[in-house]
């Protein structure tokens, strides 16, 4: 087949201009054996890693598609978990960069993410409303967990017992025994959505935030603390004093869903309430890694930080007011107080300050330095970090703010690109600054300040750039000292578009008072300096009856289309004004066009979702394409060609064909509206903003595009989709209750089935083949040769049993129970065959022994009603429990070792590991600080 036209690919480059989506959470990460300097960011479909002391983007953790919707790094500090919009987590490696674990389990953005205390299970929470439990060590899932009703906000793994909470939307608190895997307890004392909880005190305590500026405070009582008798009645009433403890309303009753309440793992008392200063829902609540701190924002610009009181420091409160109530007593003479004194809620938890940030905070993380300060790291709304350290020695503590990252992006959305002369310098505008960035290292090299900018050009020369603004001015830069040079009152309304007139001696303006300007480049004298500065003349203005949208030169400047806000494209000769052409049939304004290279067509974009190419000669519409999902936002043909781009708020960018009026290539890669893109001058170059915050740039490869491919490519593409959005295989036997199965069926899981399946296929046929081969070597009486199949020769002539076993090995642990769960059961007795035989031979018995219980349970009737299977099960139960013991007692006897050895290296260098070792040298302080004491009281 030959090539009928050839097209050449377009490829993402980058994406700058971004510091962070407000989507998702910020967190502190240990990166070079630091904590508290590094924090991971999510940035659409990546995460950002930044260095708040210098401001740099140090790491970047490459996603693929989907955005970023929740952050969570791992306690030892090593791994970032990261959950997508499309209910996939990757977890990533912070020394590397590199993604080693995928796990799909959600059917929708994951939105809570948590580690245990050792790393060993994360815990995602999704707006499909379900909850699963991963093994991060073993790559898999272990179980789903059903019975929210909306979506999951938040969850917590407790430290020391087996239990998790969730709560969600639903106004519900839900904990969950690990152990049996069902939920044993709701918390229904809500009356709105519950947006975020954390445990405090040792996890004695659980506070929630909901939609009213209340933070809920629950006292938690585990069911061997409600049968120690030891333990003192004050403990117990603890709390009690404070506001609403006394009286017992409808949102202090818990509901217990179990049938037998005398099994009750843990009761929750709700002990009070702790007032926010904001009056809206809570955002963001969370704790430092010590619990010592917590912290809560609403949807506002304000954070409330609150210390939590350890238990010693209560028991010094309680004996402190015990001594004034003992002297207040004696001086009134009275006898000593009886009862205990208690501690309100409000002294428990108290108050340390409020920081106001500079915009509207969507997340936060804390980190309790060494020194003693905390810190504080919060995401903005628009595209900012900001870095605040609060000094606890204070006698009243100021949160500070020591560092702020603005420079890589704009605060608002840009709503207009240009391109320098020489394709190296990109200009970027919004709606508070315009910037310059050098395109090949993607670094802002000017920041200046603007008004509200909707349209701009490069002056010819590149050193001065014109905006056009909302207010209807025309502001002119200048680029090497960075500042503004001169303003002009341009229009009565907002300036919609600007065009430099091929001639480069002038540019023209259409504007919202319907009038199109024209104006010319002209040296004027500076009152400040001797030379002439450049500035712009107004010469001529063509009045018209509708606010004029868009204006662009034909490239011979004979022509100017202006494009009206009564649908309609009107062409006029550029010399007398007089009228030319018509161009109607959009049915919604017409926001965007261009003309192409050599003057014949014309592409318009419009709200209506179409482009229209029409013949510049005598106006006639050559072809409509239905282009976008949405409004086309702007349009531009490739220079020298009569290919063009457009770019839609259906988030996609795509390319066209105006003659032969065919869609060439979609660039997607934008997760909200784009609002426009500018091409370079030699065509090699794109760059998109969008309302996602981000720039992104696209650039021509040498790679040709054949249509029919990407055409399959997409089909491939749509098909897929559709796989992953089929009902899920149901497990037999298994009712559809609270838990089920981690993992969900994916075009991997059926890929990993199929290889399966075609290496047991070869299994067989080489089976046969080396029957018959035998027989013929028996019936001829000497050894004829047999050939190898070409496959197991890859594999280095190994047999087809050993191949089935490396095909099996290499289903990645998070995909294996889906990839069996597809599989027919016919390849299901050929398997078990396998399995014991690996087995017998004492390879890799973990992960047989996991598929082979998997497969038991899945199809368990039909095994056990196959009399050919029963000598086969038979034999794997001897052989899989012979080698697991033996792999049991490998275990014990390493762990016994390792023990040993802890306990030699304790002996030799009389040294105790981790917390006896800073018990023993708190307590030598304790006495050299006593023993100074008794010296100076000698002196």
């Amino acid at each position: 087949m030959g090539l009928t036209r050839q097209y050449l690919r377009y490829e993402p480059a980058a994406l700058f201009g971004l510091v962070a989506s407000a989507r998702a959470g910020v967190a502190f990460v240990a990166l070079r054996g630091e904590r508290g300097r590094y924090v991971a960011v999510p940035a659409c479909e990546h995460v950002f890693v930044w260095d708040t002391r210098k401001g740099e983007k140090v790491l970047i953790l490459k996603g693929l598609k989907q955005q970023v919707s929740c952050l969570c790094p791992s306690p030892d500090g090593l791994h970032l978990a990261v959950g997508y919009e499309d209910g996939a987590i990757r977890v990533f490696n912070l020394l590397s960069g590199e993604s080693a674990i995928t796990f799909n389990g959600h059917r929708a953005a994951v939105t809570a993410l948590q580690y245990d205390h050792l790393g060993g299970r994360l815990v995602s929470g999704s707006k499909d409303t379900e909850v699963i439990v991963w093994d991060v060590i073993n790559e898999s899932g272990l179980y789903r967990l059903r019975g929210h009703k909306d979506v999951i906000t938040q969850v917590l793994f407790l430290k020391e017992k087996n239990l998790l909470v969730t709560c969600a939307k639903d106004t519900l608190v839900k904990w969950w025994d690990l152990d049996t895997q069902h939920c044993f307890k709701t918390m229904v004392g809500h009356r709105a959505e519950v947006w975020g909880m954390a445990l405090l005190s040792q996890e004695k305590r659980l506070i929630t935030g909901s939609a009213d500026s209340e933070l809920r405070v629950w006292d938690l009582t585990y069911i061997q603390e409600v049968k120690d008798p030891d333990e003192p009645e004050s403990k117990k009433s603890k709390g009690s004093s404070s506001p609403g403890a006394e009286e017992k309303t409808e949102e202090d009753e818990t509901l217990e869903l179990d049938e037998h309440p005398e099994e009750r793992i843990v009761k929750c008392s709700k002990v009070g309430s702790i007032m926010r200063e904001g009056r809206d829902r809570v955002v963001t609540l969370g704790t430092d890694r010590m619990g010592k701190f917590l912290a809560c924002h609403g949807t506002d610009a304000v954070l409330e930080v609150f210390s939590v009181l350890s238990e010693e420091e209560i028991q010094k409160k309680l004996e402190k007011k015990m001594k004034k109530a003992r002297k207040k007593a004696k001086q009134n003479s009275e006898e000593e107080p009886e009862r205990s004194v208690e501690l309100s809620l409000q002294e428990e938890i108290q108050r340390v300050t409020s920081v106001k940030a500079s915009s509207k905070i969507k997340s936060f993380d804390l980190i309790l330095s060494p020194k003693g300060e905390l810190k504080m790291v919060l995401l903005l709304q628009n595209n900012v970090i900001e870095l605040y350290n609060l000094d606890l020695s204070a006698q009243v503590p100021q949160a500070v703010r020591v560092s702020r990252i603005t420079i890589g992006g704009h605060r608002s959305d840009v709503r207009t690109l240009a391109f320098s002369s020489d394709n190296i310098a990109i200009l970027s505008a919004a709606a508070e600054s315009v910037k310059i960035w050098n395109r090949s290292t993607l670094q802002c090299i000017r920041t200046m300040e603007c008004e509200y900018a909707l349209c701009s050009l490069f002056v010819p020369g590149d050193r001065q750039v014109i905006l056009g603004t909302k207010t209807g001015k025309l502001q002119l830069y200048d680029l090497a000292s960075g500042s503004l040079i001169e303003t002009l009152d341009a229009h009565d309304g907002a300036v919609w578009s600007i065009a430099l007139s091929p001639d480069q001696h002038g540019f023209v303006t259409g504007g919202a008072d319907k009038c199109v300007k024209f104006w010319e480049f002209e040296l004027v004298k500076d009152e400040s300096s001797v030379q002439k500065r450049l500035s712009m003349k107004h010469v001529r203005i063509l009045q018209l009856d509708e606010d004029v949208l868009c204006v662009r030169y034909s490239p011979n400047q004979k022509l100017l289309a202006v494009s009206l806000l009564d649908c309609t494209v009107k062409v006029f000769y550029v010399d007398t004004l007089k009228f030319f052409l018509s161009l109607y049939g959009h049915k919604l304004p017409v926001l965007c066009m261009d003309i192409c290279y050599d003057g014949t067509l014309i592409a318009t974009g419009s709200a209506d979702r179409n482009v229209k190419i029409w013949g510049l000669d005598f106006g006639d519409c050559h072809r409509s394409l239905f282009a976008h999902d949405d409004s086309v936002m702007y349009l531009q043909f490739v220079p020298k060609s009569h290919l063009f781009f457009t770019a839609g708020k259906d988030k996609k960018i795509k390319q066209w064909d105006a003659d032969k009026f065919e869609h060439i290539q979609t660039l997607e890669g934008h997760h909200q509206e784009v609002w426009c893109l500018a091409l370079s001058p030699n065509g090699d170059y794109v760059v998109s903003a969008s309302h996602d915050k981000s720039l992104r740039l696209w650039e021509r490869t040498r790679e040709p595009l054949i249509l029919e491919e990407e055409r399959e490519m997409q089909r491939e593409a749509e098909y897929e989709e559709s796989v992953a959005k089929e009902e899920q295989p149901v497990v037999a036997g298994e009712r559809q209750g609270e838990t089920g199965l981690a993992g969900k069926k994916t075009i991997e899981t059926i890929k990993a089935a199929e290889r399966i399946m075609e290496a047991i296929e070869l299994y067989r046929e080489e089976t046969a083949k080396l029957k018959e081969h035998n027989a013929i070597c028996k019936a001829a009486g000497k050894e004829v040769p047999f050939p190898v199949n070409p496959i197991l020769r890859a594999y280095g002539n190994i047999t087809p049993s050993a191949y089935v076993l490396e095909v099996f090995k290499k289903v990645k642990s998070s995909e294996l129970e889906e990839a069996l769960l597809v599989l027919p059961f016919s390849y299901v007795p050929d398997l078990l065959r396998l399995f014991n035989e690996y087995i017998q031979q004492g390879s890799d018995v973990e992960l047989l022994c996991r598929a082979l219980l998997f497969l038991l349970k899945i199809h368990f009737g039909q095994i056990t009603s196959n009399q050919m299977l029963v000598t086969v099960i038979e034999n794997l139960k001897k052989t899989t429990i012979s080698r697991v013991s033996e792999a049991r007692d490998v275990l014990g006897f390493n762990m016994a070792g390792l023990q040993f050895l802890k306990r030699e290296i304790e002996a030799k260098e009389e040294v105790t590991f981790f917390a006896d070792a800073t018990e023993r040298f708190e307590e030598k302080k304790r006495k050299r600080k006593k023993k100074e004491k008794m010296v100076l009281a000698m002196l």
